[in-house]
């Protein structure tokens, strides 16, 4: 309890020159005497985080052979489904949180005329979030639908100092024209705060971090402060042994956390940064500094750093887009020696389907992380996985086919009122925007009545189906 009986604000900041450290949430933020739920910190902490997380290329489990052994949805729904082996199997630990909805359609990234025939790869992250067919062009006049993820934030995202942040790890800056008469914007983000209005995402985890903790100033005083490896930490030593002071003993504990957290975040991106100026080869030689070469090393950074933004309520809603569509990236991790976008392109060769399956296990294999991490932060009588939402699949199916029927989709944590250990089939032809239609009214956003190509909502209720 803060000493002077007084409670500070959740939107109290340390401020110094160059640096704005929100705080996370503290029992001082609770007025004396005020039930947690009841106070307005309480009330701002119940509000659902949202990550919208875009994998392209589809599944191997969504092929005609990978379907037969259940590489991706399990043979059986409702709340008795095995995970077995296949791609989905890192997430066993979890599965009280996990939601698997399979055979559900993204219509709207297929060809409608001639002219978008072959497109599909430079149309399908458009459709991802918005369910809207983009307009056929190479210029500026490119249009689509709000995403998800803006939906959620023209509701509510003012009530945090940033609506919301777009992320990526493959680069995604490209102008003009790609491929198929597609501008290169319907390939480059997931993210729309309207149909013509496309949000950039950003790779560099060295911005996100400056531009979560307000590491502003000139660009030569940022530099000064990386090159004398000082913490933007160390610029707010006095104001937080001010606020320390101030503080219980369980207050000072979840700020050191905190604070330790943050720091080594900040430490992680300036060795990746040392690493990659220090002259040696690079693996991505094009990618900026912070950029690290590590497909697994960048996707963990990322993590963090929205955990920490989760933290601070900084903000509470992130697109994520792990890759970008026709990426011949290699993932040594996974054990499979081919690139990303040929082995997607399996030909229905049941040993390559099983290539694939193994790239798409060690991408779902980095979403444990993620949920430890939520998992491992509480905030007031619950942690952060039991009111975040994670929306994991892609706009694709059977990447050798390019097609969109039987696309891959995971739903993670109990942020929308998801009961978790659910696995569930709709009947054929179901678009999955009835599942984020859903989805967005389980959120609040109840004012919707209709989502992209949306025909119904969508019941989460178990169906105990061999």
């Amino acid at each position: 309890m803060f000493l002077t009986r007084k409670h500070i604000s959740r939107r109290t900041a340390l401020k110094g020159l160059g640096a704005t450290i929100a705080l996370p949430l503290l029992d001082s933020m609770i007025p004396v005497r005020t039930a947690f739920a009841q106070s307005s910190a309480g009330r701002a902490a119940s509000r659902a985080r949202l990550v919208c997380i875009e994998q392209v290329h589809g599944a191997a489990g969504c092929s005609e052979y990978g379907m037969t052994q259940n590489f991706w949805s399990p043979a059986v729904t409702g709340r008795k489904f095995d995970l077995g082996k296949g791609s989905l199997s890192s997430l066993e630990p979890f599965r009280k949180h996990l939601t698997i909805v399979s055979n559900t359609d993204t219509r709207m990234a297929e060809a409608s005329q001639p002219a978008e025939v072959g497109g599909d790869h430079f149309r399908s992250s458009a459709v991802m979030y918005t369910h809207v067919r983009p307009k056929l062009t190479e210029g500026s006049d490119v249009h689509v639908g709000t995403s998800m993820d803006q939906l959620y934030v023209q509701k509510f995202g003012q009530d945090t100092p940033i609506p919301s942040m777009q992320l990526s790890i493959e680069p995604v800056d490209q102008s003009g024209g790609c491929a198929y008469g597609y501008a290169c914007v319907y390939t480059d983000t997931i993210s729309w705060a309207a149909p013509d209005e496309p949000l950039p995402m950003i790779r560099d985890p060295r911005m996100v971090f400056e531009q979560l903790f307000g590491a502003g100033g000139t660009p030569e005083q940022r530099a000064e402060r990386r090159a004398t490896d000082r913490s933007i930490l160390d610029m707010l030593t006095v104001q937080m042994a001010d606020l320390r002071r101030a503080l219980g003993p369980a207050d000072r504990q979840r700020l050191d956390q905190y604070t330790t957290d943050l720091r080594q975040i900040e430490q992680r991106i300036a060795r990746v940064e040392a690493r990659n100026m220090s002259g040696e080869p690079r693996e991505l030689p094009g990618a900026p500094a912070g950029v690290p070469d590590s497909f697994d090393e960048h996707v963990k950074l990322m993590f963090d750093l929205q955990v920490l933004a989760f933290m601070s309520d900084t903000t509470r809603v992130f697109s994520f887009k792990f890759g970008r569509d026709a990426s011949g990236r290699v993932y040594p991790l996974s054990g499979v020696d081919s690139g990303f976008h040929n082995a997607s392109h399996h030909g229905a060769a049941e040993e390559r389907i099983r290539q694939f399956s193994e790239i798409n296990k060690y991408h779902v294999s980095l979403l444990p992380y993620f949920l430890e991490k939520l998992q491992g932060v509480t905030e007031g009588d619950s942690n952060l996985l039991e009111k975040t939402l994670v929306v994991y699949g892609s706009p694709m199916a059977n990447g050798n086919l390019h097609n969109h029927r039987n696309c891959p989709l995971l739903l993670l944590g109990h942020g929308a009122g998801l009961t978790g250990n659910l696995h569930v089939r709709p009947t054929e032809s179901t678009p999955m925007a009835n599942v984020m239609l859903t989805l967005l009214h389980r959120l609040g956003v109840d004012d919707q009545k209709t989502f992209g190509d949306s025909t119904a909502e969508f019941s989460f209720e178990p169906n105990e189906l061999p």
